[in-house]
């Protein structure tokens, strides 16, 4: 076995946690995997790694080989990169919100794939954040804090969450002054996020809860949009979501002195240093591109009026 390619699967087995693991995701057979750890460990006379029923962990000596494998590996894949012709091509795999996917990255994708014919994407659209390396995705874009710090995350810009509703409900109902008030209203939500029917607010979404009693629940954004527009009740949203309703006068931002802090919209990657030619040049357009969409940047409340 070529001695490179030893020390992939070493950092692929640390990576992935599980020799078995590395295995399916690197194609290879579990023997495979043994072998190659086997005869790295023999070639270096010492253990790297430590084994137990449920878990993989390096050993100091596998910690202090891990980091230069993978630095030895990142100046291999430039080396090839920059002999190689210029022209970008392969498979990029990416994920994004539905909506957001739909309104924001499918029009870049499609201006990234005109000017790189040779490359191919894949897009997963999911409202779930899906796992970079349980779906073999190479780049994600996401709206929320980063709760994962082994992953590498840009925030291209940020958006709020808002309470909206049609001028005919509110000339019909009344428009609440403090969130209160709310559980007297008509509300519609999302699904996907919690079980738990209640509206937070404040800045750090300590400062007042709201139960409440929806009149229509979905998962779906468009469906809340119309029901939002139709007079159905009112919607808790991202500003990118009703930017263009509210500047129409389809709807009217309320409450907006009591919205939580904005949340970030980031790029989300495995890493960086490791990055491929063709993620980074996609990591860097998707940069440019997302970060000057006005629609993706908190609502003023004063240029609403």
């Amino acid at each position: 076995m070529d001695r490179l390619d030893e020390m992939a699967i070493f950092v692929a087995v640390l990576q992935y946690g599980s020799l078995a693991e590395a295995a399916r995701k690197l194609h290879r057979s579990p023997p495979a995997i043994t072998r190659a750890i086997a005869s790295l460990e023999h070639r270096f006379g010492a253990r790297l790694v430590e084994r137990t029923t449920r878990s993989l962990a390096p050993t100091e000596a596998g910690a202090r080989l891990a980091e230069k494998a993978r630095l030895l590996l990142s100046q291999y894949q430039n080396a090839v990169e920059d002999t190689a012709e210029t022209q970008l091509s392969g498979l990029l795999r990416i994920t994004a919100p539905v909506q957001f996917g739909r309104k924001h990255v499918a029009p870049l994708v499609m201006e990234f794939l005109a000017q790189h014919p040779d490359m191919q994407i894949e897009m997963m659209l999911n409202d779930r954040n899906l796992d970079l390396i349980d779906e073999g995705l190479d780049l994600a874009v996401r709206i929320g804090h980063q709760e994962d710090s082994g992953k590498v995350a840009r925030k291209v810009a940020e958006v709020t969450r808002v309470l909206v509703a049609s001028p005919a409900y509110l000339a019909q109902h009344g428009e609440p002054q403090h969130p209160s008030e709310l559980a007297a209203h008509q509300t519609v939500m999302g699904t996907l996020r919690t079980q738990i029917r209640e509206w937070r607010f404040g800045p750090h979404e300590d400062d007042l809860r709201v139960r409440l009693s929806p009149r229509l629940l979905s998962n779906d954004v468009e469906s809340q949009l119309l029901a939002v527009r139709s007079g159905q009740g009112i919607a808790r949203l991202l500003s990118y979501q009703v930017k263009d309703d509210v500047q129409a006068g389809n709807m009217v931002r309320i409450l907006a002195d009591f919205e939580p802090l904005p949340l970030p919209v980031q790029l989300v990657a495995q890493q960086v240093q490791q990055m491929p030619r063709k993620v980074r040049t996609f990591w860097d357009f998707a940069y440019q591109r997302l970060s000057a969409l006005p629609q993706l940047h908190a609502l003023d409340a004063s240029s609403e009026q």
